[in-house]
């Protein structure tokens, strides 16, 4: 049960054990001003608009944001724009307006309840069903880790002049966990702030990049407003969706939203909250979207039509780009290894965040940060030194392996999709704030194409990968337990209201 559900379930309520992992300590989270006052006409009447409260509700969008722009997802804009040019653009747009309606529901179900999605699943759905919905999470943060320190280690080995290997700059990049927790030391404020900059620093690198190569201005706006999909990029289509929907970032946005001081017991407090929240991300996604089309344009005037195209990755992308462009008064290569660096390292760093809100929320653990932190990373960074020490000469061979990594988180986002989707619909859950009829069909709409999307990613790789009877068998059986696992979380999802109307009647029984 929820703790702060007392505007729809008094009667139900169970209160917060003191026990329980929680995202945020009071102490921990940022007093909003006017929290406490009372309110005059009524608790149900929103305050005017504040650009002060809009400030101080600032900084968990921008957070969240960020997934939008790691490693992976630059690696699928610079492959669209060489391959596909400028038509992907309008996609772009589009899967990142569907980004944002997933992100505001998962910041609505964190507001509404006062409790994360990994908190919810532990409590709604039964034993088992949450410990598989922790262990695909916990693999779809590790898939994304990789690919994000990864990132991270280019960059570093690039800025190094190859002093650096890849293995080194691995190493390096796995102690942002400890500037995690140093900056949480200081408050959230600070932590943002931190964010803020990375984002700021990726802006201004891939902006300059923009100037450097000077896209076509036409061609561009007529990629963002004119639907175009041909057979020979359909490949890429379904990368720039894919990509954009990160199934760790949905556990992570409904719980960095608990990090403000909001008053439970005033309904008009909290639809303050959703719309400050919603304004914000709006804003952090705009700017995460103008970030990518700065990428896929870049490389769209730089390869499209070129014979290189079909083989540039994140590993050679910025060599490609010197050789094209030459040094300038800052050479490119450096400009764009800044900017992957601000990009793999503050993705990495929320990877841990979210880790730890995952970790906390399915088992219910109340231990130290840096213990939380330092379990979180070791989970991805004793797997990525591999890596890095396995495909280091390789390109190739990396390029391969972020291809499984897109397989494997490609395979986890029904398990964050579903259980948030059907929790936001729930008034035994969301009271009031349950999302309506026709909100409920777009955001079904929405996930159901975006697995549609990911199953055809899915198909796509595995006709060309599985050969042989046995691996055939054992990816056969795999997709059944796997649609099965998929059908069942629905049905459970739609049947929660008529069992929790069965609850009070079975207590009633009990007692009789």
């Amino acid at each position: 049960m929820l703790p702060h559900s007392n505007m729809s379930r008094e009667d139900n309520q169970v209160p917060l054990l003191s026990d329980q992992d929680v995202a945020y300590e009071s102490g921990e989270k940022v007093h909003i001003l006017g929290i406490n006052e009372p309110d005059e006409e009524g608790s149900s009447v929103v305050p005017p608009f504040s650009w002060k409260k809009l400030w101080l509700f600032t900084g968990p969008g921008f957070l969240m944001s960020i997934a939008f722009l790691d490693p992976g997802n630059l690696e699928g804009d610079l492959q669209a724009g060489a391959i596909a040019g400028y038509s992907l653009l309008w996609l772009l747009m589009w899967a990142t307006a569907m980004g944002l309606l997933v992100q505001l529901l998962s910041a609505r179900l964190g507001v509404t309840t006062g409790r994360h999605l990994a908190e919810l699943c532990r409590e709604e759905y039964p034993t088992w069903v949450s410990m598989v919905l922790w262990v695909m999470a916990e693999l779809a943060l590790i898939g994304a880790d990789i690919q994000e320190v990864i990132g991270s280690a280019i960059a570093i080995k690039i800025l190094s002049n190859g002093i650096l290997p890849l293995w080194a700059g691995v190493v390096v990049t796995a102690s942002d966990c400890f500037i995690l927790l140093f900056l949480e030391n200081y408050g959230v404020r600070k932590l943002e702030a931190f964010f803020a900059v990375l984002i700021a620093t990726m802006a201004v690198s891939f902006a300059w990049m923009f100037g450097e190569t000077k896209p076509t201005g036409t061609e561009l706006l007529l990629g963002v407003l004119i639907p175009k999909l041909s057979s020979k990029t359909i490949k890429q289509a379904v990368g720039v969706v894919g990509c954009i929907i990160m199934p760790h970032n949905v556990f992570l946005h409904s719980a960095l939203v608990q990090s403000r001081e909001i008053d439970y017991s005033k309904k008009g407090r909290v639809q303050e909250a959703l719309n400050y929240y919603s304004i914000e991300s709006t804003v952090a996604l705009i700017i995460s979207f103008i970030i990518n089309l700065f990428v896929m344009s870049v490389f769209a005037k730089a390869f499209y039509g070129t014979e290189i195209a079909s083989s540039i990755g994140l590993v050679n992308a910025g060599q490609y780009l010197q050789e094209k462009y030459g040094g300038g008064l800052f050479p490119i290569l450096y400009i764009w290894s800044i900017g992957l660096l601000a990009a793999g390292q503050s993705s990495t760093i929320t990877g841990t965040y979210a880790g730890q809100f995952i970790m906390g929320g399915f088992l219910n653990l109340r231990m130290k940060k840096w213990l939380r932190a330092l379990i979180t990373r070791s989970c991805a960074i004793i797997p990525t030194i591999v890596v890095a020490l396995v495909f280091d000469t390789s390109e190739a061979a990396l390029d391969v392996l972020n291809e499984w990594l897109n397989v494997l988180q490609s395979i986890q986002i029904p398990f964050a999709l579903i259980p948030l989707l059907c929790l936001v619909s729930k008034e035994q859950i969301m009271g009031t704030f349950k999302i309506g009829p026709a909100l409920k069909i777009v955001a079904w709409l929405v996930a159901a194409l975006v697995i549609v999307i990911n199953g055809y990613l899915l198909l796509d790789f595995f006709s060309s990968e599985v050969t042989g009877v046995i691996f055939t068998t054992v990816v056969c059986a795999f997709t059944g337990a796997y649609l099965a696992f998929i059908v069942y979380l629905v049905y459970w999802g739609f049947t929660l209201s008529a069992r929790r109307q069965m609850l009070p009647a079975k207590l009633a029984q009990g007692m009789e």
